[in-house]
């Protein structure tokens, strides 16, 4: 069972994680690349600002976005600002979204996210988790997956061998740390199973494409080819 309220506390965590390293950056850093193609620390920063807000809108029933376009116009927008104008943003708009979160509501409720994806209310907080701490890490100024706490590389790894259970194009594999396990892929007797085995950092890195998986060992095939998230 989703316990909204710790999910809640936790992005409020990993939020000030996020505010205090960005802090002691200066404008100059925030213009150079982050870890993602094509984008900027400040595009980083500027896209959790803007999914905090996004996300009051999912929680308060209206559209995630109003298009993919308008998203990536905002997203362009802001990424060239100074640090204490983001800094300021990510604040302000990560205190909404407590707000929202904090507001009474019937979280059992489906609501609609971006693409037409729906979810219960109550995982919500966890995905605005994801968002805060992935990003914290593609940044690229000194927080690793490595550093992620224990329980949401966990429940993210879970997360994601979810989604890619069932796909056609991912071979029945077997996820461990060596004590947790998880299946992802098709339906084993379509296959044989591939063992994927590392510590919950490489794991997550590679389910979530942000490592290729070298450092995974793999048995029963070659390591699965995973599709764009």
């Amino acid at each position: 069972m989703i316990d909204h309220a710790h999910d809640l506390a936790s992005v409020r965590d990993a939020t000030e994680r996020l505010l205090t390293a960005v802090g002691k950056l200066d404008n100059a850093a925030v213009t150079e690349p982050s870890r993602l193609p094509g984008w900027s620390r400040g595009h980083v920063l500027a896209h959790l600002a803007r999914n905090a807000d996004a996300l009051v809108n999912v929680l308060e029933g209206r559209p995630m976005y109003v298009s993919g376009e308008a998203r990536d116009a905002d997203i362009e927008r802001d990424a060239p600002r100074a640090l204490d104008v983001q800094l300021a943003d990510l604040r302000e708009s990560a205190a909404r979204f407590q707000a929202a979160g904090d507001a009474p509501a019937d979280w059992s409720r489906t609501v609609e996210l971006r693409g037409g994806v729906t979810d219960s209310a109550a995982r919500v907080p966890f995905r605005r988790w994801v968002e805060v701490e992935l990003h914290h890490v593609d940044l690229g100024i000194g927080y690793e997956l490595e550093d992620l706490p224990a329980e949401f590389a966990e429940r993210e790894i879970d997360f994601l061998a979810d989604r890619f259970s069932g796909h056609p194009d991912v071979p029945s594999t077997r996820l461990t740390d060596g004590t947790r396990a998880w299946s992802t892929g098709r339906e084993a007797d379509d296959g044989p199973e591939v063992t994927v085995t590392g510590p919950p950092a490489d794991l997550l890195g590679w389910l979530a494409g942000r490592r290729s998986g070298g450092a995974l060992t793999v048995t029963g095939g070659p390591l699965p080819a995973l599709p764009p998230l």
